[in-house]
This record gives C-alpha cells, sequence and structure tokens, in this order.
C-alpha cells in the first residue's frame, strides 16, 4: 500500500525506509493490534495516520494510510474474511445503509448499497456473526486509480449526467482484483484542506456525496496530475477505485467472547 502514501501527502519520491525508521523512533503503539510483530502509528494531521505493520517472519514494512472518519456508517454483514498474512486485519463484505427493522418503506428507501472494506480491529470481533449482524464501522477510501474528476456532464454512465445527485458504489469483483477496494461514481459534496506536516504537502478530504450519508475519500494529487485531472470541486463527480479501510465503531454484541490473538 505504499503508493496510497500519496493520497495522505508523501510524495512519490519519499523515502519509504527513512519514513519507517522515523515511524519505529517517533510513533505509538496502535491499540488492538498485536503482540506479534510491529505497528505503530504517527499522526499526520486532522485525523489523518500513517501506520507500519510488520508481522512477525515478515521481511518488509507495510507502510499505509489510516483516516480516523467521525462518521459511523450502518453495515449489515455478509462475509467476515480473516487474513493470513495480517492475523490483525479482517475483510468486511456487507450492505450498508440495511433498512431499520421498524422502517416501514424498507424495501424503497434506496440508501442500500454494496460495500467492501478493510478493518484494522479485529481483535476487537468474536469468533463468527451471525449474517446480517449490523456493525457501525468508520471507513475512509483512499485512491487506487481515478478515472474521471469534472463536471457532472462528463461522467460515462449518461444516467449519471441527468441525475446530478446519482451514484455508483460496487466492490471490485474477480480473483485478480484487491480485496476492500470498491468502485465508485460520486458528486462531490465538499472539500477540507489539510497539510502534512512531515512534508508540507497539502492534502485534500473530498467530502462525497453517497447514498444514506456521506463518505470521506482521499485522491493523490500526483496521480491527478500524471492524467491530466483536475483538483476535485464541489458540485463536481469523482470516479475511480478506491481502497476502504477503518474500525469498528459500534454494534458488536455486549457479551460476545473477544476473538483472542
Amino acid at each position: 500500500m505504499d503508493f496510497l502514501l500519496e493520497c495522505i501527502g508523501f510524495p512519490p519520491s519519499t523515502d519509504l525506509a527513512a519514513l519507517a525508521e522515523r515511524i519505529r523512533r517517533e510513533g505509538e503503539l496502535v491499540a488492538l493490534r498485536g503482540p506479534s510483530g510491529e505497528h505503530r502509528r504517527m499522526p499526520v494531521s486532522g485525523g489523518l495516520e500513517v501506520r507500519l505493520d510488520r508481522e512477525a517472519g515478515q521481511e518488509h514494512d507495510s507502510l499505509w494510510p489510516y483516516f480516523e472518519s467521525s462518521r459511523r456508517l450502518r453495515v449489515s454483514v455478509e462475509d467476515l474474511q480473516r487474513l493470513p498474512d495480517s492475523p490483525f486485519d479482517v475483510l468486511l463484505r456487507g450492505r450498508a445503509n440495511p433498512p431499520l427493522p421498524e422502517d416501514p418503506w424498507r424495501e424503497t428507501s434506496g440508501d442500500e448499497y454494496p460495500l467492501a472494506a478493510y478493518l484494522c480491529d479485529a481483535r476487537r470481533l468474536p469468533k463468527s456473526l451471525p449474517r446480517g449482524h449490523v456493525l457501525a464501522v468508520s471507513l475512509a477510501g483512499f485512491a487506487l486509480d481515478v478515472g474521471y474528476v469534472g463536471p457532472n456532464q462528463g461522467v460515462r454512465d449518461r444516467t449519471l449526467a441527468a441525475e446530478p445527485g446519482g451514484s455508483v458504489l460496487l466492490p471490485l469483483a474477480g480473483s485478480d482484483q484487491p480485496g476492500g477496494c470498491m468502485e465508485l461514481s460520486l458528486p462531490v459534496r465538499a472539500i477540507h484542506h489539510l497539510e502534512n506536516p512531515l512534508t508540507h504537502e497539502r492534502i485534500e478530504l473530498v467530502e462525497a456525496d453517497a447514498p444514506g450519508r456521506p463518505l470521506d475519500l482521499f485522491l493523490s494529487r500526483w496521480q491527478l496530475e500524471a492524467h491530466g485531472w483536475p483538483a476535485p470541486r464541489p458540485g463536481w463527480r469523482i470516479e475511480g477505485a478506491f481502497l476502504f479501510n477503518g474500525r469498528i465503531a459500534g454494534g458488536l454484541p455486549k457479551h460476545s467472547p473477544k476473538r483472542r490473538p
């Protein structure tokens, strides 16, 4: 995930080995990870962090971006996949914004969509959850590949151009596709400006207008420049593939045993 660090203000020229050593020296331990391996975090700006993971027996560091979003998204669990190479993460597949049991319009609300994301606090989960159990999760998306940034009229799906608030959210499918990734086409609701204090590069937090509630997205300005895309603006649209990660924010069974490390 090293290249995803561009989304939080680390240029392509960043010395990743030096960054990893700095996190080792100055970073903090990450809760709910370990006890084996190295798991450290360094705050960057406004809830952003760069994290370092190195599992026992591995020969390389993993550096990746993380954002502590204040938003909570309800997700009905379809599958939780443990990751042998990253035992403290879990791949969540489910349905975002499931209808409330007492909602009389549960069949026609239109806010539900499929979701795939990594959760970094798998140790909080019990050994199993029933299909359909609803978790609250805090997530953010980081751009893998951006296919379009611009006015609504330029989107590939012409039906979306006719509906400025229209959206597409689909997990990437296929055995050759990375897990936890979504194909998106979403309107831009707002832009929030941050700065990476380690590199003094600007960061743009994109508030995207997704069904039910907004999603927080981060894009690499170097990737945008390389493909000739402008910086996103409110009222425009973003299309592309994003990796989502985050944490469990609620909805765990109150008396279930914790998963052992």
